[in-house]
């Protein structure tokens, strides 16, 4: 399906700079633009392949300016970034949706199946299951018994949901991904042998919650594991037993948050972030990638980095210091020679 330029400033409340008939039908990046692609140019390291892209329609803010001729029609917009977002969404939207059940699924009787949903082949739904409507489960998913899948969720192909998990509405769960098994909670005896402790909790799913690829949040000990609304998680990122985030968090790659800590709403989390169990994190802190986080955050919208943690312009600091210690480290040699020579 084609656009003008026109139809799409329109859509966006944006202001067409150039031929506004020009269409097109598909999204490029600015580098590695083609005739016929909408781009967008967001980041200011990008601003040299404006003047070279053969993409036909770029996005810019609204307070760009041209420093040379530009082949391109522009649409000009608050925030070109969340435009493209807007426009990515919309395609999206009206692509074909799947509907169904496939027989070589396994659906137990006591489920209950809304409308419009999709089952794929080898999915397997447990007993007093509910799968709300618009539901998506692609092949190969275990969905345990009791579980609930509230509205217009998608459950992409081979995710494991263990037994009384609530997963709530709009959620978007990538393949690979393990909701609700058991938290890694052991008793040591007296010989140093590790007894397990069962994990009788469940974890509950807020709305528009999204969870990467082969990520695994553990079930609760008692009680629930907590995922508010809106937090997005990325791929490989490990949440421990009885840990809750609040709202809009955003955690990327590689991060683990050990059990029963608590987490802010609005709180941004880099890659590889470790944090320690029964903390309780400050809304909108962000961490630096590789931080470890080890005691209680309590004031809001800190911004941390390093092991352990510390403000990040201390972080910074730390860190040229140390790429200048050999150097000052030959100096304080030299200064003992120095005064060896002297005695």
């Amino acid at each position: 399906m084609e656009f003008s330029a026109k139809q799409i400033a329109e859509f966006l409340n944006g202001e067409v700079v150039g031929n506004q008939n020009v269409t097109v039908n598909n999204f490029s990046k600015i580098e590695q633009g083609e005739k016929g692609t909408l781009t967008f140019l967001s980041n200011p390291k990008y601003t040299n392949f404006i003047y070279s892209t053969q993409a036909d329609i770029v996005l810019v803010d609204k307070d760009f300016t041209t420093e040379q001729e530009i082949s391109a029609t522009l649409i000009k917009v608050e925030n070109a970034y969340q435009a493209l977002s807007k426009l990515l969404s919309l395609a999206e939207s009206i692509k074909p949706t799947k509907t169904g059940i496939s027989q070589k699924s396994d659906i137990a009787e006591t489920a209950k199946i809304g409308e419009n949903v999709f089952v794929g082949a080898f999915v397997t739904i447990g007993e007093n299951c509910k799968i709300g409507n618009n539901v998506k489960i692609y092949p190969n998913t275990q969905i345990a018994d009791n579980v609930q899948v509230k509205d217009n969720s998608t459950i992409y192909s081979n995710v494991s949901i263990y037994e009384n998990c609530v997963v709530g509405e709009r959620n978007i769960i990538h393949s690979g991904a393990v909701i609700g098994a058991d938290g890694f909670g052991f008793a040591p005896d007296e010989q140093g042998r590790y007894n397990k402790i069962p994990q009788i909790g469940n974890v509950v799913l807020g709305n528009d919650v999204e969870i990467g690829a082969n990520a695994a949040i553990d079930r609760a000990t008692i009680g629930s594991t907590v995922i508010a609304d809106g937090v997005k998680i990325d791929n490989l990122v490990q949440i421990a037993h009885n840990v809750e985030i609040g709202e809009h968090t955003a955690i990327a790659a590689q991060t683990g948050i050990a059990g029963s800590t608590k987490v802010g709403e609005k709180c941004v989390f880099a890659g590889q972030v470790g944090v320690a169990g029964h903390l309780n994190i400050a809304e909108r802190s962000i961490f630096g990638a590789q931080t470890g986080v080890t005691s209680h955050i309590k004031e809001a919208g800190g911004v941390y980095q390093g092991s352990p943690h510390m403000p990040v312009g201390n972080f910074r600091r730390s860190s040229i210091a140390l790429k200048q210690l050999p150097e000052t480290l030959q100096k304080i040699y030299q200064m003992e020679r120095e005064l060896k020579l002297k005695n």
